[in-house]
């Protein structure tokens, strides 16, 4: 099928979505599911319609047809091929259970993307990796080589074609600069705890203190540490018989989960940015 998606952000007014699918009945176009949300504190309208064209048709061809309208709505609109897989490219360190549910979602098909490349400043999970035919590159970092590993890794992202990277549980701080460069193409998962608990064995530490509910939140990455716009976060009660391992499996399973569906989401181009917020069709 000649499938479409386009996704627009605009100042709120009278005929927006109209205007839209007047263009589409144009182009004999077929609206296959349409989302819409006008924000009433911003005063923003976002879109997401995906359709269908009787003829295949270059995005790019879209673009410029559809100009005119974007123009006069001051839209932010972008058009995507929905047949096209995103290229990712996932990082990590040495907790594996993400980059381990990542790898056989997309296996099994559950996950529509192709994984470009694994990159990791350890080799604890070459193995695992290449047995899914997929190139490992061991990225050893120091606070000496840091700007030389950090262009590495841009490298890999230009080389390789990549959509968007996936900080699975990759445990390092990215600097302003390579976060500005992958600015809107890299999510990032923690756990929910935050601004309580930082550093090392946070699950240790609410064990001690006493949790009741532990989560996790997926977000874009930007240059403030861990608060950039949030995409997804889910929780799980747990009590005082679970021992500090019973609360770190939990959490595993959690951060996992919520990290398959941000990637999800933003490969099928549901996330759209409204301020330092998210606005997600599911």
């Amino acid at each position: 099928m000649n499938d479409y998606i386009l996704t627009l952000s605009c100042p709120d007014r009278i005929g927006i979505v109209h205007q839209v699918s007047h263009w589409l009945l144009g182009l004999n176009g077929n609206i296959i599911d349409a989302q819409q949300f006008g924000d009433l504190g911003t005063e923003q309208f976002f879109l997401r319609v995906h359709f269908a064209l009787p003829q295949a048709t270059p995005v790019e061809t879209l673009e410029q047809d559809f100009a005119s309208i974007a123009q006069a709505f001051a839209m932010q609109a972008r058009f995507h091929d929905a047949n096209r897989k995103a290229r990712v490219l996932i990082l990590v360190s040495r907790q594996g259970h993400c980059l381990n549910d990542l790898l056989f979602r997309t296996h099994s098909g559950h996950l529509p993307v192709d994984i470009a490349a694994v990159a990791s400043n350890h080799t604890d999970y070459r193995s695992m990796v290449e047995s899914y035919g997929i190139p490992f590159h061991y990225l050893p970092v120091a606070p000496d080589t840091r700007p030389q590993q950090e262009q590495q890794i841009l490298d890999l992202v230009t080389q390789q074609n990549i959509d968007l990277v996936v900080l699975a549980r990759y445990m390092q701080i990215l600097s302003d600069k390579l976060c500005k460069a992958l600015s809107g193409k890299a999510i990032n998962i923690h756990h929910s705890f935050l601004p309580s608990f930082k550093g090392a064995r946070p699950y240790h530490q609410a064990h001690t203190r006493g949790v009741k509910i532990i989560g996790a939140t997926a977000h874009y990455v930007t240059a403030d540490l861990d608060e950039g716009p949030i995409i997804e976060q889910d929780i799980e009660r747990v009590d005082h018989a679970m021992s500090p391992s019973a609360l770190v499996q939990t959490g595993s399973d959690i951060e996992s989960l919520v990290l398959s569906r941000a990637v999800r989401w933003h490969v099928e181009h549901r996330i759209l940015l409204n301020g330092q917020r998210t606005v997600v069709f599911r």
